[in-house]
């Protein structure tokens, strides 16, 4: 009973909970990136480079075998699929994680920079106590005689 209740009481915490919230918001935003990465930047790179999609690029080791039928139609031998290297894959992720990574760093420079300005707003002084002010009046009616 001892372990449920301290687990309750680290689950209920604030920062796991603001925690959870993050990572659910982070994976809704990486989805937001990679659709813009592969529908908006993608199509006009790829447009560029003369028509080539990223993800087709591929290094083929092993030619595929195609299934073998005999003269009935029953298949003989089953298909064997190529052995590739999907480096354009490889770049797809690559781009993808480079404007993820920007995306962030542009939203915490900002957020550093609204701190900041935040912070250089000089503090008002505090207002003076009763004994200063009376000491005050006293140097001052001091400085008179």
């Amino acid at each position: 009973m001892k372990l449920i209740n301290e687990f309750k009481a680290f689950a209920m915490r604030g920062n796991v909970i603001d925690m959870a919230v993050g990572i659910v918001i982070g994976g809704a935003f990486g989805k937001i990136v990679s659709s813009f990465v592969a529908d908006v930047i993608m199509p006009p790179i790829g447009l560029l480079v003369g028509g080539v999609n990223f993800s087709d690029l591929q290094l083929t080791i092993k030619e595929g075998i195609p299934a073998q039928l005999d003269a009935a139609g029953n298949v003989v031998s089953e298909l064997i699929p190529a052995v590739t290297i999907n480096y354009g894959n490889f770049i797809q992720v690559v781009v993808d994680f480079l404007i993820i990574a920007f995306a962030i760093f542009m939203v915490i420079k900002a957020m550093n920079s609204v701190k900041k300005k935040e912070e250089a707003k000089p503090a008002a002084p505090p207002a003076p106590s009763k004994e200063e002010v009376l000491l005050t009046e006293i140097r001052d009616l001091l400085k008179n005689k």
